[in-house]
């Protein structure tokens, strides 16, 4: 069995042991998404309810782009799993690709329908480092030092990949590139640009913006934008 056989057959086992836990997720599991438009990919509202639709795609980031070079970036993926590694540029290249087209919500209202990506699934990249029973949330840490987190039932999604090309084109520096996450079933902040670590956790740890106030969850069809608490 060759590697990439080898990763096919851990996704169908991750996706069995956290199938359950998806459906609970609210993409799956809310009966009445808020929105407007003809019903999306998934079964909701094209527009999450507050959102707009541009075709322009806006820069948001810290104010630092950090300029990373496909020799220099390095993903580490580490944490609760049983198989940690360093994937180089050609590492993550020989890992199986998917070409996928899905939508960008942003939490400043604005949304970008029908974008085509190509990367690679987190999916598969746990699959090839094998979450322990322990893990339970992912943190993503990119190179500007930005942070955010998912729970790993969110972050197996299919459609939630690491992508190094957007609109056909290798994905600009401003908009993540070489390799930024996307999430497209939750607000895009959720999806760190420019990105270098992976850490499997064992419990929650929030982010750059949820300790700021935003929202753990970030489920764009209930305006799920700041947590309750403020």
């Amino acid at each position: 069995m060759d590697k990439t056989d080898k990763i096919i057959e851990a996704r169908m086992k991750l996706r069995a042991r956290f199938e359950e836990k998806m459906k609970s997720t609210p993409s799956q599991a809310d009966s009445q998404p808020q929105g407007t438009g003809p019903t999306n990919r998934h079964g909701m509202p094209k527009l999450p309810v507050g959102q707009f639709e541009t075709a322009k795609w806006p820069v948001l980031d810290l104010g630092y782009k950090p300029e990373i070079s496909q020799d220099r970036w390095r993903l580490y993926i580490d944490g609760e799993v049983e198989n940690p590694v360093v994937l180089k540029w050609a590492d993550f290249m020989a890992l199986p690709q998917t070409d996928d087209v899905s939508d960008f919500h942003c939490v400043t209202t604005w949304s970008r329908m029908d974008v085509p990506w190509s990367g690679v699934r987190l999916l598969d990249l746990a699959a090839l480092v094998q979450p322990k029973e322990s893990a339970t949330h992912i943190l993503f840490q990119a190179y500007d030092t930005y942070t955010t987190n998912l729970s790993i039932e969110e972050a197996l999604k299919p459609d939630v990949l690491l992508v190094h090309t957007a609109d056909h084109a290798p994905l600009s520096l401003d908009h993540g590139g070489p390799v930024r996450v996307i999430t497209p079933l939750l607000y895009a902040w959720k999806g760190a640009k420019w990105i270098k670590r992976i850490r499997f956790l064992s419990e929650d740890a929030p982010g750059f913006w949820e300790e700021r106030g935003y929202s753990n969850t970030a489920y764009p069809w209930r305006n799920d934008r700041y947590s309750e608490e403020d």
